[in-house]
């Protein structure tokens, strides 16, 4: 079972994605199995980290800007200076994570959220397929 699962960003930023996935997960016929999330783009990512703190995602944020800042020597730049900063941030992330889940929930860790990572500065619509496989 297959789920397309739109997100609309504000620029760079980390988007707390879980209350959308646990929505999917409650209106899936399947109860326990594993969430696999695929975002469809090559300029922002998904993780799963910390949700207590805020401080965590923007220092993971300000980490990305330095290894990849928008000032590099660049061949890529279609798109404006953060074009290929932003690829880069993407590649040294993921772009898949595959999440278990059972009674309809996810089984996170007690402070862990999921998140889609934006690594462009304009709001983007980010487009994640989420796919639900039935276990045991």
């Amino acid at each position: 079972m297959a789920t397309l699962l739109t997100v609309e960003t504000a620029g760079r930023k980390a988007i707390d994605i879980t209350a959308q996935l646990e929505a999917v997960l409650a209106q899936a016929p399947i109860q326990n199995g594993l969430a696999h999330l695929f975002i469809q783009h090559t300029s922002a990512s998904l993780t799963i980290q910390e949700n207590a703190d805020p401080d965590v995602m923007r220092d993971l944020l300000d980490w990305l800007d330095s290894i990849a800042p928008e000032t590099g020597p660049y061949r890529h730049d279609a798109e404006g200076p953060d074009d290929m900063p932003a690829h880069l941030k993407s590649a040294v992330t993921a772009t898949s994570l595959t999440v278990p889940f059972a009674e309809g929930r996810l089984l996170l860790g007690t402070w862990q959220g999921i998140y889609v990572l934006e690594h462009r500065r304009a709001p983007q619509r980010r487009r994640i397929v989420v796919t639900l496989i039935e276990g045991v």
